[in-house]
């Protein structure tokens, strides 16, 4: 009965995908103890972040069905809000309450001007609308130095329980470090949880149930009553606030924020990927979708040098293999994915559980 709760009766609805689901949070959960070192905790704590940014995104694009590549804008917003915020106030939870409101309440604001004026345009003109917004948020990041540190970006501190100078222990537990460091990522996972099981419950309840049919058919929606634009306008202000909340999250594990950090087009692309390979309109697909592609886009690299280094005998092979031509390797992935996944990994392993139940 809690489980179904906090799942909002929206369950795996098969056997596969829900193994593998608890394989994947338990692997989230344990990962410090299981892979202990920086490069692994730095990709599960970026897994969890992503996975709160497409699972915002998938609201937009899978339950909606609008095209919006000012979704990176948001997540920028997010993670400025704590960097000026820190930078200017030091290091403190006051900083990062500040930051973080300050960055919604302007989420906010531009996703509801964004909605009100470019939501009434055709699909492809939103598109392209949300792109040149996003485009020129990002020249102005770059180019605002005084206030943002222009393509340097800026580096912060945050509250010293965060950080590995402060231990809790000195002794090491499972080869993890028990310090600051260790308590921030759990503080990102118990937050990345709470931000998807409320998403997940928002589309899951009467309003994500009229976003869906406004995806499947827009005039038939607003035939019987629904006023389309509303709809539309509120699932991009909670899209917006989402994806901002992520970006701060971000910005907490990194002390770090810049332009490309935060606000490049390759970010957009990378939500819009991993969106693919998990199945859209599903929202287990973002937790999916992330975990292999940051663990691809991390690891790939490593394993061509490896592959590459037991060819030497075969020079053709071992050029192919190359660690340089990992985004070759990982493009190539991709369309086997699509191809072999055309609904994504959650569309398809539901589709299978359906058939073997006929």
């Amino acid at each position: 009965m809690m489980l179904s709760k906090l799942l909002s009766n929206d369950f795996p609805r098969s056997r596969w995908l829900a193994a593998l689901l608890i394989l994947l949070l338990l692997g989230l959960v344990f990962a410090p103890f299981i892979f202990p070192g920086v490069k692994a905790l730095n990709v599960a704590a970026k897994v969890l972040v992503f996975i709160v940014l497409v699972a915002s995104f998938d609201l937009l694009l899978g339950y909606t069905g609008i095209v919006s590549f000012a979704h990176t804008m948001f997540f920028g917003i997010g993670a400025y809000g704590i960097a000026l915020a820190s930078t200017h106030m030091g290091a403190s939870w006051t900083a990062l309450a500040l930051g973080l409101l300050s960055s919604l309440a302007l989420s906010f604001v531009l996703a509801l001007l964004i909605g009100l004026f470019s939501l009434r345009v055709r699909a492809i003109f939103f598109a392209m609308i949300t792109l040149a917004i996003a485009s020129a948020f990002l020249t102005l990041a770059s180019q605002l130095s005084d206030i943002t540190g222009g393509e340097d970006g800026l580096s912060f501190k945050v509250p010293a329980i965060l950080t590995s100078s402060f231990e809790f222990s000195d002794q090491p537990f499972l080869g993890a470090s028990l310090d600051g460091r260790l308590l921030c990522y759990y503080l990102l996972l118990v937050t990345a949880i709470v931000l998807f099981l409320a998403l997940l419950r928002i589309v899951n309840s009467p309003f994500g149930r009229v976003l869906q049919a406004i995806r499947e058919n827009e005039f038939r929606a607003e035939a019987i009553g629904y006023r389309v634009v509303v709809y539309r306008t509120t699932s991009s202000i909670i899209s917006a606030l989402f994806a901002c909340m992520a970006g701060a999250m971000l910005a907490v594990w990194l002390r770090y924020n810049g332009p490309d950090t935060s606000l490049s087009f390759e970010i957009m692309m990378d939500v819009l990927l991993i969106v693919v390979i998990g199945g859209m309109g599903t929202m287990y697909g973002s937790i999916i979708g992330a975990v292999l592609f940051l663990i691809a886009q991390s690891y790939l690299q490593d394993l061509l040098r490896i592959g590459s280094e037991a060819t030497q005998s075969l020079p053709w092979l071992s050029a192919l293999l190359s660690p340089d031509r990992w985004l070759l390797w990982l493009g190539v992935l991709f369309v086997l994915s699509v191809y072999y996944f055309p609904t994504g990994v959650v569309g398809k392993l539901r589709t299978s559980a359906l058939l073997r139940g006929k």
